[in-house]
């Protein structure tokens, strides 16, 4: 017996957004396993934040093979979750996984093999008690392995019922280019590109979003705070349950170097009625092509405070101008 249901307004207040060309609707905030669902994190948070989630009409759960910690243990307490309270509202949702990044040791354990990807995509299934993933992403490009093999593998999973759709994360315009055309002479188009884009990641601005919008295909941001950068958290210094404060890939010099643009784009965002976080979704997720934004959370109250953000999506031109201009302003200084 269940003992979870799901709220009834769970679709009144979520925007849902069309991926691509596609047929596929995303929800305009989707959640991210990254942190704080891996086997070292508590279980019932993780609980509490997916069921929260889905009561707001998060639809979509962005995992990889590799998340947790440790590796794999992310897909185990989605998979659990599931099994506990999310199972009979399976077809409401979009499970999506990726391969790519080191996963076991070894020649076969990463990277863009065909070998590879086909055998992360059985174990991430397993880790999570699924038949198929809605979306298996290549999570990176493999400069030693033909693009050929490694869309073929994507091509492949799809074909075998294992996978709904096929994506890819982190690749450059020109790989991004000659992906979807090999996809595309395959017969499964590319569905969603995965990059990372934020007020202080801009590359995607430089030809990718352009080349998505004229090729039909979604666009998925992850990182759009900056690893927590774009909150409040560190407009007073590193905190010591921060995640710069512990190992991970933002580093305490980064959160000096950034703190007075942190400072700055925080009065914009108070002037708008927003935090700084929910400026920065709001910002990523304006009129621009992107479809959804990939948010992470450590507890609930960070999940219904990125919802919030949909509240207000419009940015004057004066605003965005001056977000330009604080960046760049930070930019020429010695």
């Amino acid at each position: 017996m269940n003992l979870y249901e799901a709220s009834t307004e769970r679709y009144d207040t979520m925007a849902y957004r069309r991926c691509g060309r596609s047929g596929l609707l995303l929800p305009a905030i989707s959640l991210g396993l990254w942190h704080n669902f891996g086997g070292s994190s508590d279980f019932e948070n993780a609980r509490a934040m997916l069921r929260r989630s889905f009561d707001l009409g998060i639809t979509h759960f962005d995992l990889a093979n590799n998340y947790g910690p440790p590796a794999g243990s992310a897909e185990e307490t989605f998979g659990r979750i599931l099994k506990l309270d999310l199972g009979h509202y399976r077809d409401e949702i979009v499970v999506s996984t990726k391969a790519g990044y080191l996963m076991w040791p070894g020649p076969y354990g990463e990277w863009g093999s065909r070998k590879y990807l086909i055998a992360s995509l059985n174990q991430s299934l397993k880790r999570m008690g699924l038949d198929y993933v809605d979306i298996f992403y290549s999570h990176r490009p493999d400069v030693h392995t033909p693009m050929e093999e490694t869309m073929s593998a994507l091509d492949f999973a799809v074909r075998s019922g294992k996978a709904l759709y096929a994506g890819i994360s982190n690749y450059g315009v020109e790989q991004t280019h000659e992906a979807l055309r090999l996809l595309r002479e395959l017969g499964t188009p590319c569905l969603i590109h995965q990059p990372k884009y934020s007020i202080f990641q801009r590359g995607p601005e430089e030809g990718l979003l352009d080349l998505l919008r004229s090729e039909g295909v979604g666009s998925i941001a992850f990182s759009p705070l900056a690893q927590g950068l774009l909150t409040d958290r560190y407009r007073n210094g590193i905190g010591k349950d921060s995640r710069a404060a512990q190992a991970s890939f933002l580093k305490p010099a980064e959160v000096h170097e950034r703190r007075l643009e942190v400072l700055a784009l925080a009065e914009i965002a108070a002037a708008r009625g927003q935090s700084l976080a929910q400026m920065a979704v709001a910002w990523v997720l304006r009129e621009g092509g992107v479809t959804s934004a990939v948010t992470g959370a450590s507890h609930v109250r960070q999940i219904e405070e990125n919802v919030a953000a949909l509240r207000n999506l419009e940015f004057s031109s004066e605003e965005l101008q001056h977000i330009d201009s604080i960046l760049g302003k930070a930019a020429a200084q010695p």
